[in-house]
This record gives C-alpha cells, sequence and structure tokens, in this order.
C-alpha cells in the first residue's frame, strides 16, 4: 500500500480527505498534520511515500514545504491539493517542485489515480487546472516572444506535437497510448524525446514552456 501523509489546517477538510482515502485499498494514512511545519516532523516520523497538501496554511505553506523537503534533500513527492483556481498560484507550486496539483473537490478515484500517476515518477497536474494554466499565461501575455524561444528550442516532429497536446490536457501515458492508437513504450518515447527537446524535466515544465514557445 501507498503510505500517505495528509497536511491541512483545516480539520474537518483533513479529516475528510483522509476518510475518503481510507476507503480504498490502495493507499494507507499513516499521519496528518495542520501546517508544513509540523508536517516536517510528521514526515520525519513516518517515512510516507507520499504528501497531500493545502497551498494556503499558517507557519508554513505547502509550496513553502515543498521547497523546504527539496532544500533538506527528502525526496517525497507532494501533490498540491487547493480549492483555488489561482494560475500564479499553480505556476509557483510547479516551479517549487511539486508532483501534482487537484483541487480539493476531485473523487476517489481522481485522487487515488493522481497519487499512482506521481509514485510512478509522473508529474499529475489536473486537467481544469491545466487549462486555467494555459489560458492565464496567454492571458498574461507571457508568450511574447515565442519567436525567440522557438529558435532555441529542437522541432518536435508531428506525432511528438500530438503528445505534447495530450500531455497538456494532463492525460497519461497509457491513456495518450490508448487515443492514438500506439503501444505504452511507444508514447514513453515520445514524452522523452519531447522533455528532451524542450530542455524540461517533467511533463508540466514541458506544457509550459511549449505554450511560453509558441508551440501550443
Amino acid at each position: 500500500m501507498i503510505k500517505v501523509v495528509v497536511v491541512d489546517d483545516q480539520t474537518l477538510v483533513r479529516q475528510g480527505i483522509c476518510t475518503l482515502l481510507e476507503l480504498s485499498d490502495k493507499v494507507q494514512i499513516v499521519g496528518q498534520a495542520d501546517n508544513g511545519l509540523q508536517a516536517l516532523n510528521v514526515i520525519e516520523e513516518t517515512n510516507p511515500d507520499i504528501i497531500l497538501s493545502d497551498i494556503r496554511m499558517p507557519e508554513m505553506d505547502g509550496i513553502q514545504l515543498v521547497a523546504k523537503l527539496a532544500e533538506l534533500k527528502v525526496d517525497i513527492p507532494i501533490i498540491l491539493l487547493t480549492t483555488f483556481d489561482d494560475h500564479e498560484t499553480v505556476l509557483q507550486g510547479i516551479q517549487s517542485g511539486a508532483r501534482g496539483y487537484m483541487l480539493k473537490d476531485v473523487s476517489l478515484e481522481q485522487l487515488v489515480g493522481a497519487i499512482e500517476t506521481v509514485m510512478r515518477g509522473e508529474t499529475m497536474v489536473q486537467p481544469a487546472i491545466t487549462e486555467r494554466v494555459l489560458k492565464g499565461l496567454v492571458s498574461g501575455n507571457q508568450a511574447d516572444d515565442s519567436a525567440s524561444n522557438n529558435s532555441k528550442i529542437e522541432k518536435l516532429t508531428g506525432r511528438e506535437t500530438e503528445v505534447l497536446r495530450m500531455m497538456s490536457g494532463g492525460y497519461s501515458n497509457k491513456e495518450i497510448a490508448s487515443a492514438m492508437s500506439l503501444s505504452e513504450g511507444t508514447v514513453k518515447n515520445h514524452v522523452s524525446n519531447v522533455l528532451s527537446k524542450l530542455g524540461v524535466r517533467d511533463r508540466t515544465r514541458a506544457v509550459l514552456k511549449a505554450v511560453e514557445a509558441g508551440i501550443l
């Protein structure tokens, strides 16, 4: 089972998430914390496989928790949960090293699926949030220098661009493979090529850089 620590300053919300996850036979709640500072001690005591954390909390928020764990070289992935759709906050979380980003109103199936995706080493950003991030980037005119960015990026093949578009929707390799009638291994190779050509280390950064460069 996947060991999970849940961090949220709102007791009812935190307990609600824990109660929801306890319905699954794939995860085990091993600890809870009210804020990022308290979470550091809980994480040290329980050694979880993954952390689910709220973003806005007193003393140490979710983004600060991600940054602190990176500073301490604690390699435990974090999925940030939020009720907000502020694209700037999403970007901050991604840039700080969060491996997932989801709204709190997700279903049990979606949340467990996100946990499993992140545990496989992939990044999971809920499609609805990805759309808002992309729209925010465009409305914020952050793609104005697309021509100069494009010149520094190795050209993607047509198939790689198709895969990248699917990635922007938050789809997993398995889902992309099914939609494009490809093997999962072939999709994995295309994803690796996309990351390499864009000079990024994960799927979310690939999508963001592609938008900035005018590829998407």
